[in-house]
């Protein structure tokens, strides 16, 4: 079935309303965007004069937007990952005299995080427990730490290993990084 075929359906058994398909569309195709500025590397063709099929739903994505928008968040993405290197590490609470948590105003997703802080669950573990993606998990766990709740330590029972870049932006390849996102930002203004 079509895209459009589907979202008439859905459309005609009162599901879904036309702007609830072409928002759920275009926040989809914002996120594919968004990954793009995850990319080490990786090859990608733009055809100018090349339109999707007819049955297919179009929606406009503000380009220029979703460019800052992805630029602020490779900036993010790197400064967790240089506070945070490894999602392989535990988190503790720090030995703060008259520090009480019950007093401390968190958000929803903060709470679930602490609930599992314990030295002998890795960060990586928590995030899946939690489902949260690498950068939420980094964003949380830097913020617990700037606040001076948690420490990063070594998980109890594992032995001392050298610390990994992990999944994500390779360290060595950062250059790499930048200039694959400078040609996809060069190509997307010239369009």
């Amino acid at each position: 079935m079509s895209d459009k075929g589907l979202g008439l359906l859905l459309i005609n058994a009162n599901y879904l309303s036309p702007q609830d398909i072409l928002a759920s569309l275009q926040g989809y195709f914002t996120h594919v965007v968004k990954r793009l500025f995850t990319w080490a590397e990786g090859l990608f063709r733009f055809e100018t004069n090349v339109f999707p099929p007819d049955d297919r739903i179009t929606v406009r994505v503000n380009l220029e937007n979703l460019i800052i928008e992805g630029a602020r968040q490779l900036r993010e993405w790197q400064l967790l990952q240089d506070e945070i290197p490894s999602l392989d590490m535990a988190l503790k609470f720090s030995n703060r005299p008259g520090a009480n948590l019950r007093n401390v105003n968190l958000s929803v997703e903060e709470w679930r995080v602490v609930s599992y802080i314990n030295p002998k669950n890795t960060i990586r573990q928590i995030a899946r427990t939690v489902k949260m993606n690498d950068l939420e998990i980094r964003r949380i766990v830097y913020g617990l730490i700037q606040a001076g709740l948690v420490e990063i330590a070594r998980p109890e029972g594992a032995r001392p290993t050298s610390i990994s870049a992990g999944p994500g932006l390779p360290k060595k390849d950062k250059e790499q990084q930048k200039s694959l996102i400078n040609r996809l930002i060069n190509r997307i203004r010239s369009l």
